[in-house]
């Protein structure tokens, strides 16, 4: 087991693997940007170490101080958190020259699935469902881009090769609007990613995005755990998710956790990661990508299978053997998260940096709550606006939902906008109550 982690990371994913490294009885390192001093990660952690400036570029996108950091204070292993380097094939890379252990996945996997393209090739050849799309990258400027948008069938969504969160992603009605919007979402690529390379498919209408919680160590070993579902989103980026899904039944639960473990085995997959489908009105899934790192949303699986993902990941990168066997794991009840960003969601979810004053998050039975912030703290607008996530275990859906309503209305945080109001309305619709929704749930029925 290692001996002292570094968390190349900030806010409360930064606490958690802190807090999961404790009780592993393994030291840990903290790095920080000069803004973040008075981070609640940098009082958690056993040392901590500035690495520069405000901006994530200065500071924790820059390999150069992290490995610096980590060879100062004696670290053997880094944990990449979520973000920044965790999914960066380079950062691996250099963890491995300079003999530090890189607490994810190996960086060929990593770079197999980092490709959307080739990771769909590498998936079709396993035998896991993709959505039908363009063969490689496109071009606006080639012509042949009419007949492969054709040949998928309207409408089709542009998708950069690289990244995610929305980000160089863009859907077309009608081949009107193809040329430009590729355009566009090349641009979006580079901006974003420093590659402007984007990929056509299928535009899946109103589906279900639902993803599998993947394990898997260097013997050959793999396990799939219960689905997600994190249909609930804005500009593809996540706000609720829940765990079981409401709509997946236990035969396609076990069908797409075969898909999802087949996946793990196609690119021999070490530590922890997800596999995302969409699901269409048919139950047909699609594979959409695989995340070579822990979720935001990891919570809601350890609470209805009572695992601690965060140390199995460090168990599984250090060498031991998986021990979860899936067939064996039994779901306990029910769990729903709620991301609170400091974000305005009645002003375009504009972001809401500043001072927090008065604060109060809430606790109770079944409510579990990960954050970094408390009284004092000023959120700075450099980095995501990701403040809490707090997460409601029930023996069911409706005692889940029943528990995270009462939370909500215990959550009160001065001195910046919050969207807990915003999930207080998605808690008390109707159609999200019947476990009705899909990707477009808040422009239909919150926004609409």
């Amino acid at each position: 087991m290692f001996k002292k982690v570094l968390i190349a990371n900030r806010g409360e994913i930064a606490c958690r693997v802190i807090r999961a490294c404790r009780e592993l009885g393994i030291k840990t390192v903290a790095i920080h940007s000069e803004i973040d001093r008075g981070s609640m990660h940098v009082k958690l952690a056993d040392q901590a170490i500035c690495v520069g400036q405000a901006t994530a570029s200065e500071s924790y996108l820059n390999i150069p101080s992290i490995i610096a950091a980590a060879e100062i204070s004696g670290a053997d292993a880094i944990h990449p958190g979520y973000g920044f380097l965790a999914e960066n094939t380079y950062f691996a890379e250099v963890c491995e020259a300079c003999g530090i252990k890189f607490i994810g996945p190996s960086k060929e996997s990593i770079e197999q699935m980092g490709d959307k393209i080739s990771a769909i090739k590498l998936m079709k050849r396993s035998g896991v469902p993709t959505i039908p799309g363009s063969d490689g990258p496109v071009n606006a400027d080639d012509p042949k881009i009419f007949d492969i948008a054709k040949k998928i069938g309207y409408p089709v969504i542009v998708k950069a090769t690289a990244g995610g969160g929305g980000k160089g992603m863009r859907i077309v009605a009608s081949e009107e609007t193809l040329r430009n919007t590729i355009i566009v979402a090349q641009t979006e690529a580079k901006a974003a990613f420093g590659n402007s390379d984007v990929y056509m498919e299928k535009c899946i209408e109103e589906p279900h995005h639902i993803e599998f919680q993947i394990l898997g160590d260097k013997y050959g070993r793999t396990a799939y755990l219960p689905e997600r579902d994190c249909s609930i989103q804005r500009r593809h980026q996540k706000l609720v998710e829940e765990s079981p899904s409401p709509l997946v039944g236990e035969a396609l639960r076990k069908k797409m956790g075969k898909a999802a473990r087949n996946a793990a085995t196609a690119v021999k997959y070490v530590t922890v990661g997800t596999v995302e489908f969409l699901v269409d009105k048919k139950d047909r899934f699609y594979f959409m990508e695989m995340n070579t790192r822990i979720q935001v949303e990891h919570p809601i699986t350890e609470m209805v299978t009572g695992l601690d993902l965060v140390k199995e990941q460090i168990k599984l990168a250090a060498g031991e053997k998986l021990s979860i066997v899936s067939e064996k794991v039994k779901i306990l009840g029910h769990a729903i998260e709620c991301r609170i960003n400091a974000e305005d969601p009645d002003k375009d979810f504009i972001p809401s940096p500043g001072t927090i004053g008065k604060l109060y998050l809430p606790g109770g039975p079944g409510i579990r709550l990960d954050t970094h912030v408390y009284s004092g703290y000023t959120i700075p607008p450099y980095y995501d606006s990701l403040i809490a996530k707090i997460i409601a275990f029930g023996s069911n859906r409706g005692e889940s939902i029943a528990k995270m309503q009462r939370a909500l209305r215990e959550v009160e945080i001065e001195g910046i906008k919050n969207t807990s109001s915003l999930h207080s309305k998605i808690m008390s619709n109707e159609k999200f109550r019947r476990g009705s929704v899909n990707t477009n749930f808040l422009s239909k029925y919150i926004f609409e």
